[in-house]
């Protein structure tokens, strides 16, 4: 097993109507972390993902099963002939928003794996939380970690144009620091959610100068699973 197939580069665009029970396959919590697990650490067997989940083997083995027939996992060199091992395919699973939104079963499945987003999200900061807490992530992570909440008034192309330069920034730091041995995983979710005007409100438009003080995924149009 080299290195580059322990750690897959390439992404997986899904379309909503030819891969519409993939989309469905990874709407369950549950294989969404196993996946995360696997791009995240590499390969590894369902009986060692079990024990970092805290679900039964019985239970990771047969969702790792439904990953494989959706081809987002594969068969990985094994150690030995007792257990089988579990690699990801991709790095990364993303699909074209406006394709998604045409369809009203891709409707459903966009929704449905954001909130998977909100629970890895919650997963991460519960992670994160214990690694500061243990000493594990030193105090110089305290100050540029965080989670910011900002309300904006921006133009569609405004938006996507946030979007790119967010990514492309995040591209060029990540390979910048690649190699640091200071570099430490970071989970990067951000949300670019438009709201539509609430009729409750009146004609005046809301304030938009509002942050909670803490500074704390579409990319061209492409929603990522978030399990990197």
């Amino acid at each position: 097993m080299t290195e580059e197939q322990d750690h897959p580069h390439q992404d997986r665009v899904l379309d909503p109507e030819r891969d519409a029970a993939a989309l469905k396959a990874l709407t369950h919590p549950l294989r969404v972390r196993l996946l995360g697990l696997l791009r995240e650490d590499g390969p590894a067997t369902a009986t060692e993902l079990a024990a970092r989940t805290d679900e039964s083997s019985a239970s990771t083995s047969y969702h790792l099963r439904v990953l494989a027939k959706y081809a987002f996992v594969a068969e990985a060199e094994h150690r030995d002939g007792r257990e089988r091992r579990w690699r990801a395919v991709d790095s990364l699973t993303s699909w074209d928003n406006a394709a998604m939104h045409a369809s009203p079963g891709g409707r459903a499945s966009i929704g449905a794996l954001r909130r998977v987003q909100l629970d890895h999200l919650e997963l991460s900061l519960r992670r994160h939380e214990e690694g500061l807490a243990s000493g594990r992530l030193g105090p110089q992570w305290v100050e540029p970690s965080g989670i910011s909440d900002l309300l904006l008034r921006l133009t569609p192309e405004s938006l996507a144009e946030l979007q790119e330069t967010v990514h492309r920034k995040a591209d060029e730091l990540a390979a910048r620091d690649e190699r640091d041995p200071r570099a430490e995983k970071v989970v990067f979710l951000w949300a670019g959610l438009p709201l539509a005007p609430d009729g409750t409100l009146g004609a005046e438009a809301p304030d938009t100068d509002t942050d909670t003080g803490e500074r704390g995924d579409d990319r061209d149009g492409r929603r990522s699973d978030g399990a990197r």
